[in-house]
């Protein structure tokens, strides 16, 4: 993947080696509190956890650890902080011309590069968790780590899949730009299947896979940057974290019941589709009858 084509984003933020970040936050044991309490009363956790945090980041009473750096001064030097403020350029490129192209404004996120744990306004994460989006700061985070657990737990290799990675995060804040996260909200309270292999949060996460195959159509329309096998890396890296490939090698059976991102073969398909037309209306799976 030729991905020095791209644009360098300045919206990086590099935590790396500073562990937990100062300030008031929620601890793990407030954010586990939340989500009984959310699944009690049929609220979304995630969406709680944003007002709480949003509210307190106005009033000054969380420190999320993202102090934008001068990105020259200490990213430069480091190749794999320098493809991700690539991969998050050319994503803010797309998204905001696609967004104009509707009428609208995209607002970029920020990518936090932590080592370890991070606070964000979700709460106290660690590594284990993977890369995730926080839609109560709009920040997407990552520890670079991850990759090469995806290189040796996952058998998943190459740039373009870290790129898919990047991506699919960066699909979830085009989902709450665009209201979406705040509709699934909704449809929770109304008693709307959250869970299992036809729940929303598996059509969330499918939708979110079509969103990284949007940004790559029009990057590679862009930049012609792919290489022979790029493609097919991007394919294996959304086929090795479907819920049944993952649950499967966890416990040796899956549990369709608690699927919460989708099968390997969905993701896979969802991921194609927006990679194929390059359109956001071929993204709907809260409709699709076929997932």
């Amino acid at each position: 993947m030729r991905w020095k084509k791209a644009r360098r984003s300045d919206n990086v933020v590099d935590q790396r080696g500073k562990g937990r970040a100062g300030g008031k936050g929620l601890s793990l044991a407030a954010v586990a509190v939340i989500v009984v309490m959310g699944l009690l009363s049929g609220q979304d956790p995630l969406h709680i956890i944003g007002n709480i945090a949003t509210q307190a980041i106005q009033q000054g009473g969380i420190n999320t650890g993202a102090t934008r750096s001068n990105p020259a001064a200490t990213l430069s030097n480091d190749p794999q902080s320098e493809f991700v403020r690539a991969i998050l350029g050319d994503t803010e490129d797309t998204w905001r011309a696609l967004f104009k192209q509707a009428g609208q404004t995209y607002k970029d996120p920020s990518l936090v590069l932590f080592s370890g744990k991070v606070r964000s306004a979700c709460g106290l994460a660690d590594s284990a968790v993977g890369p995730f989006y926080c839609p109560g700061d709009q920040h997407v985070y990552l520890d670079l780590s991850f990759f090469k657990e995806m290189e040796q737990r996952f058998a998943a290799t190459g740039e373009f899949a870290q790129a898919y990675v990047i991506a699919h995060e960066v699909g979830h804040h085009v989902q709450t730009l665009l209201g979406i996260s705040a509709r699934v909200h909704s449809a929770r309270q109304g008693g709307a299947q959250v869970t299992g292999h036809n729940g929303l949060l598996v059509r969330q996460e499918l939708q979110a896979d079509c969103f990284a195959g949007v940004w790559a159509h029009h990057a590679q329309q862009r930049h012609a940057w792919l290489e022979p096998g790029d493609l097919k890396d991007a394919l294996n890296a959304a086929q090795a974290i479907g819920d049944d490939r993952l649950q499967k090698q966890a416990q040796g059976y899956v549990v369709p019941d608690s699927f919460t991102h989708g099968t390997s073969a969905q993701r896979e398909r969802w991921f194609s589709q927006g990679y194929a037309t390059g359109q956001v209306s071929q993204c709907d799976t809260f409709t699709a009858q076929r997932l």
